[in-house]
């Protein structure tokens, strides 16, 4: 029976300075000197490309300084409430609210421009092409719109070396390169399957490597419904 061990490695929390596509370096600056009563922003772009990295590290930033966030997306239960000194008001994953709420994503908008609050969502694409009610698609085109963009492959390359490095993991250049040629380029997803990977060779007692990391998938697959190709 094998011994799972315990994490002893927590990730960091998502902050501005481990933010990491360089491409995305307005949207960045301007998140990080944001302040209530400024227009609203909007940020989208592809899965990996950071925009929930983004949202929570600005929510953790105004947290820090003594402000109240509210955090919706389209998980959250109705009725959503924003609290009269919420100062921050984000709203992840636009693309997925469903018909009621994206009626409360209207009303908290108009409620949180009466407050005060300041206002930052985030979407899969522009506010033109949102899946949404009229009214709520031009209040998220209001103001401030961000493209963002995935991190190119040496900086994906270069996050998952200074993880590795934090675990105190040895990352070999051919374990590098088959998870970036095997799998999504997605940097959530990669740091998942790091992790995955971590815990699997300390419960083996074997250095990470390609054939372990095989391995590991081989046996994860029936019970995770994985549809990662892995080579015999």
């Amino acid at each position: 029976m094998k011994q799972l061990p315990l994490p002893i490695a927590l990730p960091p929390a998502p902050s501005f300075d481990n933010y990491l596509a360089q491409a995305n370096d307005a949207a960045l600056a301007h998140l990080i000197n944001l302040h209530a009563l400024a227009a609203p922003v909007y940020l989208w772009g592809p899965r990996g490309s950071g925009k929930t990295h983004l949202l929570r590290a600005l929510a953790l930033r105004w947290v820090q300084d003594g402000l109240r966030c509210a955090w919706l997306d389209a998980a959250a239960a109705l009725p959503w409430a924003l609290p009269e000194e919420a100062r921050l008001v984000v709203v992840d994953d636009c693309e997925q609210l469903d018909a009621e709420h994206q009626q409360r994503a209207f009303a908290l908008f108009e409620l949180a421009a009466a407050q005060g609050a300041q206002w930052v969502a985030a979407g899969a694409w522009p506010p033109v092409d949102l899946p949404l009610r009229d009214d709520l698609r031009t209040r998220l085109g209001w103001g401030h719109v961000f493209a963002l963009h995935a991190p190119l492959e040496h900086e994906t390359r270069a996050a998952l070396r200074r993880e590795a490095d934090r675990r105190g993991v040895f990352l070999s250049d051919e374990v590098m390169s088959y998870l970036l040629t095997r799998f999504e380029r997605n940097l959530s997803h990669l740091m998942a399957l790091l992790d995955r990977l971590d815990s699997y060779a300390l419960a083996e007692k074997r250095a990470v490597t390609v054939p372990l990391l095989k391995q590991m998938l081989r046996e994860a697959a029936p019970s995770h419904g994985l549809r990662d190709e892995v080579a015999p």
